[in-house]
């Protein structure tokens, strides 16, 4: 079984910030204008913000997962392989308990 591969990001942090300029935004800016806090978006780098990630990716035309896709991880299937796992028996009791022997 071979590990699997990282992603490699499309751009890294200087390209998207060098992008941002080229088109005439800071990334103060695109936070106010997004509907964020001043210096979210400029915290992006180090702390993991959705909602900032989307804004600056659909500023610059790309998918978040694209531009950060070790926060964006590819999830499996949801559903248990029987074979692998097989159900497990309820662990109640089948007859119900004896309130005198507890006692």
């Amino acid at each position: 079984m071979t590990p699997r591969q990282a992603k490699e990001p499309k751009m890294d942090w200087s390209s998207i910030v060098a992008a941002i300029h080229r088109e005439g935004m800071t990334l103060q800016e695109l936070s106010k204008r997004s509907g964020l806090y001043k210096n979210t978006c400029g915290k992006v780098k180090t702390m993991t913000s959705y909602k900032a990630q989307k804004a600056i990716a659909d500023f610059l035309g790309e998918k978040p997962e694209d531009l950060w896709p070790s926060r964006y991880p590819k999830g499996g299937p949801r559903i248990l392989d029987t074979n692998k796992f097989t159900p497990v028996d309820s662990q109640k009791a089948p007859v119900a308990t004896d309130k005198r022997a507890v006692a």
